[in-house]
């Protein structure tokens, strides 16, 4: 019995025939087997407490163990010693600096006859191995979405300048089809992140329950086993599209093993039959993995009966829940305090957004994404602005500002010749003449302001005269109809006189007369 061991329905076979009173011989050549090997088992079923019967009646895995009880080396003293030990080296691994060959060097210190290096590694292994078993986990579909990086790059060549630009490659997988994506980006950032996994949404054309993630830092702030932080952003993201987060466990690949299956088959599938081709742009290089991709979901699976994207497309895509209407825009969060000016000042841009004057002093949160920036305080939208890219700039809504400040941004030719023209015909013709000098427009303004200012004060007749006499004086200010005012000189403007024709007489030269060159003159 010291050769291979033979199946357990020939050793029934043996046994019957045993009991059926045949021979060594006959038993050995009927089932072609020696005879010495009839004869040890034979030998060891005389030495079993069972009865032949109730062997016969044992299932094959049981009646094995009754003949062959397994390698006699899991019985040595050795391997009681080693075993007895298995804890402590594990505990010792994980210190700095403790590696195998040092415990294997211990442990022939205490037991010099012991195993040597290669079997002192295999039985630590099989241990440490044991100590953590896998699980088979079984997916509902449209369930949950694994998302990862893939460790290695891809790359692509800019024309201009040459550099060779390296890419990080995003992938996601469908547990339950296994059906898969993938996308170059040229960060792990928060917006090359929520921008791939936006571009994975619409691939598959629906949204699933959960995204599991990696504990990569867009994902996840604070990694924990139980209850980590996931990024505001993401959190934004999964509530625009409706689904949760749950990260995988740090440190723990293998709640998300197929995603992590996938990134090898990628490697295979996408890296490795690229690796001739040259790429100008990211464009180019994405539309080459979109293609290799498509054709590793098309592939018929090994041991299954059909492909990840005919599983995908007949049991799992229309489980999938619908998106959006409107694309996902990522915000960002801020705390600011309002300036003196009623503007807030926002960093990322280095730009001023106005708020109504009256939260001046006060803290407010913005919040803004690529395209706008919205202002809020104790829960209300107080101020939205387009953004501005403009380093320095200003962006002021007239309504937030206050009546004096917006009065002063209103000033213009045409607002105070409008106001002019309600209160006095006079005053807008004097502001028609005033605004025709060529002087700087704040100071036209401001003397419009004193002009309307001292019509307010005067009486209208003395104020309409004041401001016919400046044009006679050729005089068009401020100063001179506050001067005339002052002196009393309206009330002594007299009307102006109207011209009345000459008497007709067949005398009078007219001016045909004077435009002549020549003068004739009669003889005497």
């Amino acid at each position: 019995m010291a050769g291979k061991p033979k199946p357990m329905s020939q050793i029934k076979q043996l046994l019957q025939l045993h009991q059926q009173g045949k021979g060594i011989k006959f038993i050995a050549r009927s089932l072609a087997i020696s005879k010495n090997t009839v004869k040890a088992y034979l030998a060891r079923t005389a030495a079993l407490p069972e009865s032949v019967p109730v062997l016969l009646a044992l299932e094959d895995p049981v009646l094995e163990a009754r003949y062959h009880a397994g390698s006699p080396a899991y019985k040595d003293e050795r391997f009681e010693y080693l075993k007895s030990r298995f804890d402590y080296y594990t505990q010792q691994l994980k210190l700095v600096g403790v590696n195998r060959l040092l415990l294997w060097q211990e442990y022939r210190q205490q037991q010099p006859q012991g195993y040597s290096y290669t079997q002192f590694c295999f039985h630590l292994s099989q241990h440490l191995v044991a100590r953590k078993p896998s699980m088979v986990l079984h997916h509902q579909p449209a369930e949950k979405l694994f998302i990862d990086f893939a460790g290695k790059k891809l790359s692509y060549t800019d024309p201009a300048t040459g550099e060779v630009i390296e890419c990080q490659v995003f992938t996601a997988c469908l547990p339950f089809s296994d059906y898969s994506f993938a996308m170059a980006v040229r960060s792990q950032s928060i917006s090359d992140f929520l921008y791939a996994l936006g571009c994975c949404l619409q691939e598959l054309g629906g949204v699933p329950q959960v995204l599991v993630p990696d504990n990569l830092k867009a994902a996840v702030t604070r990694a924990s086993r139980y209850e980590p932080d996931i990024n505001r952003a993401l959190e934004d993201f999964a509530n625009h599209y409706q689904t949760t987060v749950v990260p995988a466990r740090a440190g723990k690949p293998r709640d998300k093993a197929l995603v992590e299956n996938q990134v090898k088959l990628i490697y295979t599938r996408v890296y490795a039959r690229l690796r001739h081709q040259q790429f100008l742009d990211l464009p180019s290089l994405n539309q080459a993995i979109k293609e290799k991709v498509r054709e590793h979901n098309q592939t018929r699976m090994q041991q299954k009966p059909w492909s990840r994207q005919e599983r995908f497309l007949s049991a799992e895509k229309h489980l999938l829940s619908p998106l959006p209407e409107q694309a996902f825009e990522l915000k960002h969060y801020r705390e600011l305090k309002v300036a003196r000016n009623n503007h807030v000042y926002l960093s990322a841009d280095r730009h001023y957004y106005s708020v109504p004057y009256t939260y001046i002093g006060t803290r407010v949160k913005v919040i803004y994404t690529r395209s706008l920036v919205r202002v809020y305080s104790k829960g209300e939208q107080i101020a939205v602005h387009i953004r501005g890219y403009q380093p320095g700039g200003y962006s002021t809504s007239k309504e937030h500002l206050c009546s004096h400040h917006q009065h002063y941004l209103e000033r213009s030719p045409a607002y105070y010749l409008e106001k002019a023209r309600k209160k006095s015909e006079a005053l807008c013709q004097l502001m028609e003449e005033l605004f025709k000098q060529k002087r700087y427009p704040e100071q036209l303004y401001r003397a419009c302001d004193g002009l309307l200012s001292l019509q307010s004060k005067t009486a209208p007749a003395d104020f309409d005269s004041a401001c016919r006499l400046a044009p006679d004086c050729q005089s068009y200010s401020y100063r001179f109809v506050r001067n005339v005012l002052e002196n009393r000189m309206a009330s002594h403007v007299a009307e102006p006189k109207q011209d009345t024709p000459l008497p007709v007489h067949h005398n009078i030269r007219g001016r045909d007369y004077y435009a002549q060159t020549s003068l004739p003159f009669k003889p005497l």
